[in-house]
């Protein structure tokens, strides 16, 4: 399936050839995502369009958001029509995974041999245990990215943690965003050799460094711009903010993004009586975020761990923000004390703590010289830690890397994956 064709034209030489290499002599990744893409997956968009040392193709169930993500090599895995009988007899007799009696299994084996893939890199640790019997018998290896949600308990996935450690033998290399979820994948049971921190790269041209004056009226432009869950701290944002207009009572606070806590947050803004100057402003376009970036002052981020372990790697807003010069105060959670150091770029506060978040805005916004030195500096650590081409050469060397561990460069067994219960399925008309 072709979706909404990229707005430059693709070389020839870059399309895979039937050995499994491109013209050009580059690897074939299939990159693999349940939904490309939800409004929150901006990351994984850039990460994929990005690759230059590879040639990719997506590989999804759904396409969502195509006129936001346009991208011309997708394949659709399609809901294959089975006999009622066999899918019963697979699903409740046998009891196979889902990947099974879905009929999605020989489907991924006949596109991925199609494009000749080396390797599958699989978005998301859940959706590599729900792939987990085609990883275990697929002839090329498989790489599994970690972002934060999928290290936390599922009790709608039985024996999750168990499925993980499978998941990680499985596997050659496994990814995290960050330390902070690379230490938590080894609890989990990850073997520490596996592990590799693949970080968000942010396209810098996109977001060019401003320069921050405090506003000459006292209108204090504070912004988050998250989904609107639980682990964000949202909740946490408002309290501050409404400590911080006691003192600044021109402030606004500019909220982006949306999520089912929208009417709960709309409802503690009132009770706060900030409600006036509080703005939910949805889902931005890219532009429109750019724009609220540039002409803000403080940008806010206090996330907190959830009750089953949900947290963040490194929050990719955030990076944004401080690569156009924003400071950022936020917590020390997850991956964002990798990104924003502790009364340099920004302030980070405990979990929770709304009184010491507006204390820490109000020490910036009480110093022009700490406004616009922590401003610069974030600029700057963006750059130095995760400017996008950076990242990426990091990435396609993980790619060759899992591809020599797992020896598919060299093996020649490229036989099809056997049917599931042949015997059964033969003996029992088509539907």
């Amino acid at each position: 399936m072709r979706v909404f064709p990229r707005r430059f034209e693709v070389d020839k030489a870059s399309i895979p050839s039937e050995t499994g290499r491109c013209v050009m002599g580059r690897r074939v990744v299939a990159s693999y995502c349940s939904s490309f893409l939800k409004s929150e997956m901006l990351h994984i968009y850039r990460q994929v369009r990005a690759l230059r040392g590879v040639h990719t193709f997506v590989v999804t169930k759904e396409v969502q958001n195509a006129e936001r993500f346009p991208f011309d090599d997708i394949e659709v895995i399609p809901k294959r029509r089975t006999n009622l009988l066999v899918h019963g007899w697979l699903k409740f007799v046998e009891r196979r995974p889902p990947i099974v009696y879905r009929g999605e299994y020989q489907t991924l084996d006949s596109l991925l041999r199609r494009h000749g893939a080396d390797l599958m890199h699989i978005y998301f640790g859940h959706t590599g245990v729900h792939l987990l019997p085609f990883i275990e018998q697929w002839h090329k290896p498989c790489v599994v990215s970690f972002h934060g949600a999928d290290v936390a308990h599922k009790p709608e996935i039985k024996d999750y943690p168990g499925k993980l450690r499978r998941l990680f033998n499985a596997v050659p290399l496994v990814f995290a965003r960050s330390q902070s979820l690379a230490d938590r994948l080894k609890q989990l049971g990850c073997p520490p050799e596996k592990l590799r921190i693949n970080r968000t790269g942010i396209p810098l041209n996109e977001f060019p460094l401003v320069r921050r004056e405090p506003p000459r009226d006292d209108k204090w432009k504070v912004v988050q711009a998250c989904r609107l869950i639980p682990k964000k701290g949202v909740a946490t944002s408002l309290r501050a903010f409404a400590i911080f207009k006691k003192d600044f009572p021109g402030a606004e606070f500019f909220i982006a993004g949306k999520g089912p806590l929208q009417p709960e947050l709309e409802m503690l803004a009132g009770g706060l009586g900030i409600a006036r100057d509080v703005h939910f402003v949805g889902f931005l376009s890219q532009p429109k975020l750019h724009e609220l970036y540039a002409s803000a002052h403080l940008f806010l981020h206090p996330s907190e761990i959830s009750p089953n372990q949900d947290q963040e790697g490194v929050p990719n807003s955030a990076l944004e923000a401080m690569a156009t010069g924003l400071p950022v105060v936020a917590t020390r959670h997850g991956g964002i004390p990798e990104a924003v150091d502790h009364g340099r770029t920004g302030f980070l506060v405990a979990e929770e703590d709304h009184v010491a978040l507006a204390n820490a805005m109000q020490l910036i916004a009480s110093s022009p010289v700490l406004l616009q030195e922590m401003g610069a500096r974030a600029h700057a650590t963006v750059k130095e830690r995760f400017e996008q081409e950076t990242q990426i050469d990091h990435l396609e060397s993980f790619y060759e890397e899992a591809i020599t561990m797992n020896g598919a460069a060299e093996r020649v067994d490229s036989r099809p994956i056997a049917r599931i219960a042949p015997q059964f399925a033969e003996s029992l008309p088509a539907k």
